[in-house]
């Protein structure tokens, strides 16, 4: 039944104070829907990492420091995100490749080459069984999880403050199930 129609004489009047505010919100309400499925032609992005934005998200992609060079490839991951996440360069075997020894060379050409045109980047990643050192992966136990701790202890002193998000650990499941 809708509510105009009132059956049985109990029609209940409303005060005009009230009917002026439910007529408001009703306006409000439809103008409100109507902006949301109606965005203005000034409203949208000229970019996938702009329009991620303005929902206060990030479209992120993967690089590697080698391909930084092929113009194609870094015009178009400046262009269209806003978040770029280091394809091996931050993995356990690019930051450790010896105990105790870290290389953050190609790791921080991409944080450095991001950072100048103002994109944000994200570790990836601190532990992954695919991507370990050669002496990682003899460890076992007490000596794994000392070697782990040191890993990730170094690794974070090193990007301190510098990145927006890390990937702690990656596929931390068997493939298997």
């Amino acid at each position: 039944m809708s509510p105009s129609v009132h059956r049985g004489g109990n029609r209940r009047r409303r005060s005009p104070a009230v009917r002026a505010l439910l007529a408001g919100a009703v306006s409000v309400v439809t103008v409100a829907a109507v902006a949301v499925m109606m965005p203005s032609a000034n409203a949208a992005a000229s970019t996938l990492g702009a329009a991620a934005a303005q929902s206060g998200r990030y479209f992120g992609t993967a690089i590697a420091a080698g391909r930084l060079g092929d113009s194609t490839y870094s015009t178009i991951a400046a262009r269209e995100f806003n978040m770029i996440t280091a394809e091996n360069e931050m993995k356990p075997d690019a930051t450790e490749p010896q105990r105790g020894q870290f290389n953050f060379n190609s790791g921080d050409q991409i944080y450095n080459w991001a950072t100048q045109r103002g994109l944000k980047v994200r570790g990836h990643t601190l532990a992954w069984h695919a991507q370990q050192p050669g002496w990682m992966q003899s460890l076992s136990g007490s000596s794994l999880r000392q070697a782990m701790i040191d890993h990730i202890n170094g690794v974070m002193a090193h990007y301190r403050g510098k990145l927006a998000a890390w990937d702690v650990v990656n596929e931390a499941f068997n493939e298997d199930g």
